[in-house]
């Protein structure tokens, strides 16, 4: 569901992971392995929701941490949209199944 009003499928993963887990500290090799992505474009959509402000990226030696900006003006909103989206494509998941 969320696919239609965000086309990129790896900041789409991205931003579920941010939403659900707003706690969840990670770098960009972590995260990767994590989403099953490459690291590159990762990083490219990481930049971007840095700029949006959804995430916070904090530097530790070389690396950068990014975790969700509790701050973040929509996040209460987002966070209601991907857990409407999971339990709407696991309906849809479970109807597949049983017809």
């Amino acid at each position: 569901m969320l696919d239609v009003f965000i086309t990129s499928r790896v900041r789409r993963k991205i931003l579920v992971v941010f939403a659900k887990y707003p706690d969840f500290k990670t770098h960009v090799r972590g995260l990767s392995k994590l989403i099953k992505e490459d690291a590159g474009n990762i990083q490219r959509e990481l930049k971007r929701l840095e700029k949006g402000n959804f995430l916070i990226v904090t530097k530790r030696g070389n690396t950068n941490i990014y975790q969700t900006n509790k701050q973040f003006p929509l996040l209460k909103e987002l966070q209601s949209m991907v857990i409407k989206s999971q339990s709407m494509s696991n309906q849809k998941n479970q109807s597949k199944t049983i017809g």
